[in-house]
């Protein structure tokens, strides 16, 4: 099949354009694209100078790109919140910035590190772990570092989905955003489109086509599960905190300070409640400034 010459593409399109009826349909085109065009280059012009601010973050200091604070607890993304929580207890200096808190993969939070661009939590905690010397997770028993990987897989793994259906289907988002009060004006836009990708996810991982009693039953069994397994210890591997620490607390925050009226909100007091001394353990340990770091209304 012959292909039209451009000459003679090029001199349709201009016959179109001199048609009254196209030329609206021409500008409104052209209008799109320029809006296109423009909103692309300031995104790219703004990327690349926040990218020379970061640089004059002083060495070994890990910027962490995050979602703005929360109103009851730091941070709504229980994510977030465990690698805070990580990077205190490692006592790395690290600073904070929210203006662009989704990574290259999609996750927030992410890092700036040394020039670095790192992502996902689990990774970020490893790579600083090996690092600066604070791989707690190593000075455990080998029985202790299985229990506590397991653990570690099953919050971020099963327990995160099973959250994940309240927050955003049953609750629609509304508590997260109320629990964001900083959010800026894009988040609260997007949050439709987010959640319609949250719930799309849910049925791809398998838990979204399950009844919500049915995923309050799986979330119950998670937890009661770390609860046995903490007893009556300080933390979950005995007398000190230890990456696993870090992850279940940033879950478990969530539950007790940014999930209002939910089924497991009471459960963490009703059924769970030397979870509930937990999470305030590790708080008072680790966050003493609490209080400071919380979302201004």
């Amino acid at each position: 099949m012959k292909l039209p010459s451009i000459d003679l593409i090029l001199t349709s399109v201009a016959d179109g354009f001199q048609r009254p009826e196209s030329r609206s349909r021409y500008e409104a085109v052209a209008a799109v694209v320029a809006t296109y065009g423009a909103f692309s280059l300031y995104r790219y012009v703004a990327k690349r100078n926040r990218r020379r601010r970061w640089r004059d973050v002083p060495k070994d200091v890990v910027l962490v790109h995050a979602l703005p604070r929360g109103r009851l607890a730091p941070n709504v993304s229980p994510f977030v919140l465990r690698l805070e929580t990580y990077l205190r207890l490692a006592k790395i200096p690290y600073q904070l910035d929210f203006e662009e808190p989704v990574g290259s993969k999609g996750k927030s939070p992410w890092v700036t590190w040394n020039g670095e661009e790192i992502a996902d939590s689990q990774i970020i905690i490893e790579r600083l772990g090996r690092h600066y010397g604070k791989d707690f997770t190593s000075r455990l028993t080998a029985e202790q570092q299985a229990a506590a990987r397991a653990i570690s897989l099953m919050v971020t793994e099963h327990l995160c989905w099973g959250l994940r259906v309240w927050r955003y289907e049953l609750n629609r988002g509304r508590a997260v955003m109320q629990s964001m009060p900083s959010a800026p004006f894009y988040m609260r836009l997007g949050m439709p489109l987010f959640r319609w990708k949250i719930m799309r996810d849910l049925r791809v991982q398998g838990i979204g086509k399950h009844s919500p009693k049915e995923v309050e039953d799986m979330v119950k069994k998670d937890l009661a599960a770390i609860s046995l397994y903490l007893g009556e210890k300080p933390f979950l591997m005995g007398d000190e905190p230890s990456e696993v620490d870090c992850t279940v607390f940033g879950f478990l925050a969530q539950l007790k300070w940014h999930y209002p009226g939910s089924p497991y909100e009471a459960m963490l007091e009703a059924d769970f409640t030397n979870l509930s001394g937990y999470i305030l353990r590790v708080k008072e340990k680790l966050w003493p400034d609490w209080d400071q770091c919380l979302a201004s209304l």
